[in-house]
């Protein structure tokens, strides 16, 4: 009989534990589940690299003051932190939508000008994301920059708004 209790117990546990984590991401302002599919299969990406629309990239940071931001971030990284500089060609509605797996900044820049974000939404309780954030931009090319993470790598997602 003791075995059964907890036996059922810890399914029990499991199951609250999952429940917990599917409720964490329900709390976003807008479903994540396209950039859960995509983190589970992102390419090591370096940085400087060309993230794709519709797609997530597992990018290589570098240390914040070897990242060569084109502006300064909006919040200065602090000391200790990586960052990372990619490209995007943003199609022609113009909305693009980008989630991050870690704790870092994000600016989006279009011609030499910091974009203030359009709509932002972060959840301390997803296990696979932490933030995603929503830029209205003319089509065309823009540089994304990712500073103040506090490890070397993260997983960014760039979709189109659902």
């Amino acid at each position: 009989m003791k075995k059964v209790a907890i036996s059922l117990f810890a399914i029990l546990a499991g199951t609250s534990f999952a429940m917990a984590e599917d409720a964490g991401c329900e709390a976003f302002k807008w479903p994540v589940t396209r950039e859960q599919a995509l983190f589970a299969a992102a390419p090591a990406t370096p940085s400087g690299a060309m993230l794709a629309v519709g797609a997530a990239a597992d990018l290589a940071l570098v240390p914040a003051e070897q990242a060569g931001f084109t502006l300064p971030p909006e919040h200065a990284p602090a000391s200790g932190t990586f960052g990372a500089v990619a490209s995007v060609v943003v199609p022609p509605e113009g909305t693009i939508q980008i989630s991050l797996s870690g704790e870092a900044w994000v600016d989006v820049i279009q011609d030499g000008h910091a974009v203030k974000s359009a709509g932002y939404s972060g959840v301390k309780t997803c296990p696979s994301i932490r933030k995603s954030v929503r830029f209205k931009l003319a089509a065309g090319p823009a540089t994304v920059q990712f500073s103040g993470a506090k490890k070397a790598e993260l997983k960014v997602a760039v979709l189109t708004p659902e």
